[in-house]
């Protein structure tokens, strides 16, 4: 595997994501924000955040699986939340948790969360952009 993800000793253990990660693999992949929209671009969980979130990160392993890749081979993630409040953190984990048991994978990784105003559309609630390395 081209990513190993660890906690290092001397900083905060969470358990809901890792601290860093180690990329040895040749490729490295640069995925723009996915969003809650399917293959044919229609709205998935309009009002719903955390089927926002499982749809984002089902379609990054869709994007990975048509390059040979998979959830597994990403490094970082970046989450980006409108109007994100510490009382959507359950949600962010039920969606987490959905599309981790839907794709069969650990989804922990190193994880920026950032709130903001707004994204390109105004029934988007969350946008997850990933940085992964391929063998």
């Amino acid at each position: 595997m081209a990513v190993t993800l660890l906690n290092p000793t001397g900083l905060p253990q969470p358990e809901v994501y890792r601290q860093l990660s180690i990329a040895t693999g040749s490729r490295l992949v640069f995925l723009a924000g996915q969003v809650a929209r399917d293959a044919d671009g229609n709205k998935v969980g309009e009002g719903d955040f955390a089927a926002q979130v499982e749809q984002a990160y089902l379609n990054i392993a869709t994007a990975l699986a048509e390059i040979g890749g998979s959830f597994d081979d990403v490094a970082k993630l970046t989450i980006y939340v409108v109007d994100w409040s510490p009382e959507k953190m359950p949600l962010l984990g039920e969606g987490v948790t959905r599309a981790a048991e839907k794709l069969g994978i650990d989804p922990v990784k190193p994880i920026t969360l950032l709130g903001v105003a707004a994204l390109g559309e105004p029934d988007l609630l969350v946008e997850v952009e990933a940085t992964a390395v391929l063998d």
